[in-house]
């Protein structure tokens, strides 16, 4: 595949980066000649230190025999433009644009085309579609969820006290007695496919496929203790911080239809349990006038003397959303020694995830890798819907429609197999789902999540996808 990125910010590096290793030929376009030159030492590929609101520029990048166009610039107008732009030449090639303005969020409805644009990726509303999901399962791992499934994946950390250490993963099945699939497992730097006689040690953190009730039994085993989540602290007013309380808002009222259902029971109806702390005055007065029953607090979460003031010390949860992800992380700590009970942490570079988990922070969402898996989603191919890496990028989670002339069809499960290590976690049939076996055939239409090592997306789009 050939891909051309405009931006050579975090997530057009972190994207071009993903894409070279997965043997693709990358274009960057970078006008800031800083970034164009760090750019250049770091990835291996064509870096064009210009302007790329022009076709000559494109054209030099190679937008005649490109597959895909993706403008992640800083702004939203410049990447409607250059998409609008290359669209009036080279309409065959796939156009996908970064914008954070909600004012533009209307352009993506109904699923057509808007602007020349294929798709368009909201950072900042699926930052916050993400912490609602965290806060829903009451703040106690990561959790990934899988399209309209009653499944999900949760994570534990594996401690020395808990009665899972030292025990092969048939455990689960015995301990749960309910349909669950350990998928992964992260031991220091290695990343581990495990089998049913792997067994789990000190420090391990496990990923598991199970329905809520018995990802939250698991939870509880391991030691979490399930706690209403009543008491929520937002730090930080700015646009992500905004979009979490007035999704949290919009889920918690009696009458949504959404569903995250499990919020309605904790959330009083006049919402005086939920605070949003911003240290900018104009900023709270527009805030006070947007959530009028909403305690907005005019203070800098940096002041430790607030944390005591206000009676901070005593929330169930705090969502650190500030745009300094140092700032976030250690707040969050702080707030948590302090008997706030769990803590959501928003960090922009991925690295810095890793650091807030060790450090015991109960859920940390890299924004950068949220938006990057949302983009490799579109460009994977018509029949995958969603992506997320796992294991500093080296394991990924597909999800996949298989398409009615594939040519897994009819074939078992037992006789799949991938080039790389992989696994069939789920499949969803006419709106049922269930972790399949080895004599479980594969069916048109259906519905799959798979993990694998990174690698093999042109492989599963030949097996599942459409036939030429």
């Amino acid at each position: 595949m050939r891909v051309i990125i405009v931006g050579a910010g975090m997530v057009g590096t972190q994207l071009a980066k993903h894409l070279i290793n997965e043997k693709h030929d990358v274009s960057l376009i970078e006008k800031d000649e800083e970034r164009a030159r760090h750019a250049s030492n770091r990835l291996d590929c064509l870096v064009i230190n210009d302007e790329a609101n022009n076709i000559k520029t494109l054209e030099e990048a190679g937008i005649a025999k490109a597959d895909a166009l993706i403008c992640v610039t800083d702004s939203d107008e410049l990447n409607i433009i250059i998409c609008g732009l290359a669209e009036g030449k080279y309409p065959g090639v796939l156009k996908i644009a970064r914008v954070r303005n909600p004012d533009y969020d209307n352009l993506s409805l109904g699923g057509e085309k808007a602007l020349g644009i294929d798709y368009f990726v909201h950072p900042d509303r699926e930052t916050a579609r993400t912490v609602v999901q965290a806060v829903e399962h009451g703040a106690l791992g990561d959790i990934i969820s899988f399209g309209n499934s009653s499944f999900e994946m949760g994570t534990i950390e594996i401690a020395k006290t808990s009665p899972l250490c030292g025990e092969s993963i048939k455990i689960f099945h015995t301990l749960i007695g309910s349909e669950i699939l350990v998928a992964l497992i992260e031991r220091g730097k290695d990343v581990i496919l495990p089998s049913g006689t792997t067994t789990l040690n000190e420090g391990d953190r496990v990923y598991i496929i199970g329905r809520q009730a018995d990802i939250q039994k698991i939870f509880e085993i391991s030691g979490k203790k399930i706690q209403h989540v009543n008491k929520i602290g937002i730090a930080g007013g700015g646009r992500i911080g905004t979009l979490i309380a007035e999704t949290l808002q919009e889920q918690a009222q009696p009458n949504s239809k959404s569903l995250f259902s499990f919020l309605q029971s904790f959330f009083p109806r006049k919402f005086k349990k939920m605070v949003l702390i911003e240290k900018d005055y104009e900023l709270c007065k527009e805030l006070s006038t947007r959530f009028p029953d909403m305690l907005i607090l005019n203070e800098d979460i940096s002041d430790e003397s607030f944390i005591h003031e206000e009676g901070i010390a005593n929330l169930d949860l705090i969502i650190t959303a500030t745009d300094n992800q140092e700032l976030n992380i250690i707040t969050a700590l702080y707030m948590k020694s302090h008997g706030v009970k769990r803590a959501i942490v928003l960090v922009n570079n991925p690295s810095y995830g890793m650091i807030a988990r060790r450090l015991g922070l109960d859920v940390v969402i890299p924004i950068k890798s949220v938006v990057v898996d949302s983009i490799l989603a579109h460009l994977l191919g018509s029949g995958v819907t969603s992506l997320h890496r796992l294991g500093e990028g080296s394991i990924e989670i597909l999800e996949i429609l298989v398409a009615p002339d594939a040519p897994v069809c009819g074939q078992k499960l037992k006789n799949f197999r991938l080039s790389s290590e992989g696994l069939v976690m789920l499949i969803t049939r006419q709106g049922n789902s269930f972790i399949p076996h080895g004599e479980h055939q594969f069916e048109a239409n259906d519905r799959l999540v798979l993990i694998a090592r990174k690698g093999v997306e042109a492989e599963l789009e030949k097996l599942f996808g459409r036939q030429a």
